[in-house]
Parts: C-alpha cells; sequence; structure tokens
C-alpha cells in the first residue's frame, strides 16, 4: 500500500484505473494472511459479510473459503466482471452510493481499498449496514522490498513520472507511516459515535518472489497503473536489472495493517 496523495478517495481516476488490466491484477495480488480472516470470522457475530472495494475478489474468496456469504461492492465493471467469472456476488457502485435496500451485515470488509472511500462517510455508512454487534475490518498490505530493489524502482519512477504523487517518495518509508493512516480511519470510525473496540492489527510475514513475478504485480500497484506503455517498461528494465542482481529472487517483506471495530447494539 504507497503512501498516497491528501484526500485519496477524490481521485476518482486513480481509484479506478486498477481494472485496467484486472486478470493480471487477480493472479499477480498476495492474498490476506489466514491469520486476519480467521479473526474476523471470529469476532463477526454471523456468516453475512460485505466486501467494500472488493476489486476482483481476492479476499472474498478467502472470506467465502472459510464459510462466510459474501456480497461484493466496486465501482469498476471491469473488477466485478471478473469476480463474477471466479464466483463473487458483486453490485457495481461507489459505496457511499451503494444502495442498501435494508440489507444488513455481520462484517464490513475493505481489503486494500478503504482508502478510495470518503473515510467518515464510509465509516458512517458501514455502522447502518452492519447488524449490532457486527464488525468493520478495515486492512491492506505494506510491502517494502530490500533497498537494492526498491532504490532502483524509486529512482526510474521520479524520472518517468516526475508530476505523479507518487515521484517524490523516498524509496522506503518506515511502517510509522503506514500505521498512521490506519490510526486516522480509526479516528474517523470513533468520530461516528457508533462503534466499540476500536482496535489496530498487525501481521508481518515474508513471500519470496522471482524477477518475473515481481514484474508481473508492480504493473498492479498505484502510480503505474496510469503509465503509459513506454515509460512502464522504463521502470520494470530498472527494476529487472536490480532483481538480476540479486540473482534473479528476492525476499519480500510484508506487513498487513488492520483498523478495526465493532457496531455497538441499539
Amino acid at each position: 500500500m504507497p503512501i498516497l496523495p491528501s484526500e485519496p478517495h477524490k481521485a476518482r481516476r486513480m481509484a479506478e484505473s486498477f481494472g485496467a488490466d484486472a486478470h493480471r491484477y487477480d493472479h499477480a495480488r498476495p492474498p490476506y494472511p489466514d491469520e486476519l480472516v480467521a479473526r474476523i470470522v471470529a469476532g463477526s457475530p454471523g456468516p453475512d459479510v460485505l466486501d467494500v472495494g472488493c476489486g476482483t475478489g481476492i479476499a472474498a474468496r478467502q472470506f467465502q473459503a472459510a464459510g462466510r456469504t459474501v456480497l461484493g461492492v466496486d465501482p469498476d465493471p471491469r473488477m466485478a466482471e471478473v469476480a463474477r467469472a471466479r464466483g463473487l456476488d458483486v453490485e457495481v457502485a461507489g459505496f457511499e452510493d451503494w444502495e442498501q435496500a435494508g440489507r444488513t451485515f455481520d462484517a464490513v470488509i475493505a481489503a486494500q481499498s478503504w482508502h478510495w472511500v470518503d473515510p467518515l462517510g464510509g465509516a458512517v455508512k458501514a455502522a447502518g449496514v452492519l447488524r449490532p454487534g457486527g464488525r468493520l475490518a478495515i486492512f491492506g498490505h505494506v510491502y517494502e522490498p530490500p533497498a537494492e530493489v526498491a532504490e532502483p524502482f524509486a529512482a526510474a519512477f521520479a524520472r518517468v513520472a516526475p508530476d505523479s504523487p507518487f515521484g517524490g517518495l523516498p524509496a522506503q518509508r518506515p511502517i510509522g507511516l503506514y500505521q498512521a493512516q490506519y490510526a486516522a480511519f480509526c479516528d474517523k470510525i470513533r468520530e461516528t459515535g457508533r462503534f466499540d473496540d476500536v482496535d489496530q492489527w498487525r501481521f508481518d510475514w515474508e513471500q519470496p518472489y522471482t524477477r518475473d513475478q515481481w514484474l508481473e504485480l508492480l504493473p498492479t500497484t498505484g502510480g503505474l497503473t496510469r503509465l503509459d506503455p513506454g515509460p512502464l517498461a522504463e521502470v520494470l528494465a530498472a527494476v529487472g536489472a536490480a532483481i538480476d542482481a540479486l540473482g534473479g529472487r528476492f525476499t519480500m517483506t510484508y506487513t498487513t495493517l488492520a483498523a478495526t471495530a465493532v457496531r455497538r447494539g441499539p
């Protein structure tokens, strides 16, 4: 998850750029820790889950495998098409505009998507969607490649996209910056006055990547989804050369962060 420009929920073109290659997104993006899914399932009062910004259904399929019934909501019909092909029921809409139609859920999840939702309005709507005791769980990955990969990427990206809001970021960023984003999510959840047990969770894990595996995933990340083919090829060439210098593979350090809360009873 990149450090995003201020008020990213207003950057609709960027938010809806990930569907440009939805099939690549679906098979290249990693799933979420099983421990996270199990903790949300155990902390929810029933089986009905609403997945906000479900994308291609990566998280939703994990909750389906855990015995949950999942409805996805996503503004991008290209992402929804892939999710439906993988067995997920999806309604195409931004969460703020989605028609609840009297339906309620035991959990509302947002996997790598809540930063595209108005933070206070989304929390208020989630409260209205949840049954008493239902759980709101907002989560996403923080990924930090080793410096030998991160620095060539940052230099190449700044060179080809100097005007991008991501272009001036340092090659590696401390975890505290990301934790601050999730603390801000928690603040907005508290501001609604409709949740208890507002908390942050953290899961640390690693995943090895070959050169080809990482170059398959990288174009699905923020900033790169809107690059033209020439600049994108230049960035991928720089990163590929860096991974080749490491022997063609490296280990990614992931942290999955979550902001979570329980809907107050009536």
